[in-house]
Order: structure tokens, then C-alpha cells, then sequence
């Protein structure tokens, strides 16, 4: 394992005028965007079947101090499939709610500390087996914790943030705001299976 971490990663840092270096990649599969009840199920039992799910939320932005607004959106993605819950529309059932405290599936992100809290503001649930892309950084001595930055470190590509300001709580309307959405979830899972077997 010594011997792992002293070979990899090959870089542990990347400045803004490098990550531009980078060619941009996105997830390419299929993505199913949810907002109706009859989906949110459909879409849990088939989640419910994979071991490791990436894992990320949406809030919409908010531009006045001290206001926070509500989670809008939850995706969730294998390595084929992405998953984009319009939460607003279908709140947070109890099939989804079983999905993030299964200890079976692990659910891979960055801060997912903050996620999981505004998630558990719509239906209570004890988050289980969620794995935090930032402390594998660390203990990597990898200089960068977000994910637009772990992305060319760990994969050799970045990512676009162009959408990072939609107002999450409308539909989920263009391709570009889908591929955002799905993509974050997506490779926070590729980050983790790359770095996961060089970690103690």
C-alpha cells in the first residue's frame, strides 16, 4: 500500500490555468429524469439492485446573505445510467429515502455531510454507507477537495460548470442543465473507483 501511494496520484494539484489544459468530458449515457411518483418508484427498484451509486444534490442558488434555499434535485448513477429526481415535484418517497440508508449501496460524493442534512429535512432517514470523495483526497495529500478540481487529477479530464447557477427548482428543461446534473453524480463514482484501491 506504501508503495501505492508514493506512485499515485502522479499530480496532487492543479491550478486554474491548468485545469483549462484539460479536455472536457461528460457523462454520455442514458439519463431518466423523474418527476412523477410512478417513476420515482420504477427508478428505486432498479437503484435499489447496484452496490455503488454516484451521488449529488441541487439546490437552487441563492443570492441573498443568510438565505438558504431547498434541495431541488437529487441524482443518482451507476456507470451506464443517471438518475435526476425532481424533488420539488415529487418530494423525497420512502423508496428513495431506503436507497440513501441502505448499507449495501455505497453513495459516493463531495460534502455529502451538507447534502444528506437538507435531504433528511424532507423525509427523516439514517444516512448509511455514504462515502466522502474529500477525506479519500486527504488522506491521498491530494490539494484539492471540489470536484471540478479532483476531475482532471484523478481522470485526466474536467468537467463543465456552466449550469452550476440554474435555478434547480424549474424543470429540468435542457440538455445541458441534464449532462450537468448527471455528470457531477457520475464522476464522483469514476473519481472513487479510480482512487479507492490507493488508499489505506
Amino acid at each position: 500500500m506504501e508503495e501505492k501511494l508514493r506512485t499515485y496520484p502522479t499530480i496532487t494539484a492543479v491550478s486554474k490555468e491548468e485545469l483549462e489544459e484539460y479536455p472536457i468530458c461528460s457523462f454520455e449515457g442514458p439519463i431518466h429524469v423523474i418527476d412523477n411518483r410512478k417513476d420515482v418508484e420504477k427508478a428505486a427498484r432498479f437503484l435499489s439492485q447496484k452496490t455503488i451509486l454516484g451521488f449529488d444534490t441541487e439546490t437552487r442558488p441563492s443570492f441573498t446573505k443568510n438565505k438558504t434555499n431547498g434541495v431541488a434535485l437529487l441524482q443518482l448513477s451507476d456507470e451506464n445510467e443517471a438518475f435526476l429526481f425532481q424533488l420539488k415535484k415529487t418530494g423525497l418517497p420512502d423508496s428513495l429515502a431506503a436507497i440513501l440508508s441502505n448499507s449495501n449501496i455505497g453513495k459516493v460524493g463531495v460534502a455529502v455531510r451538507d447534502d444528506i442534512r437538507i435531504l433528511q429535512k424532507l423525509n427523516p432517514f439514517q444516512a448509511e454507507n455514504f462515502i466522502e470523495l474529500q477525506t479519500i483526497a486527504k488522506q491521498l495529500q491530494i490539494d484539492a477537495l471540489g470536484l471540478r478540481k479532483l476531475t482532471p487529477i484523478a481522470l485526466g479530464f474536467r468537467i463543465s460548470k456552466r449550469q452550476q447557477l440554474s435555478n434547480w427548482e424549474n424543470p429540468v428543461r435542457t440538455e445541458a442543465q441534464q449532462r450537468y446534473a448527471a455528470t457531477d453524480a457520475w464522476v464522483s463514482l469514476k473519481i472513487y473507483q479510480q482512487l479507492h484501491p490507493y488508499i489505506v
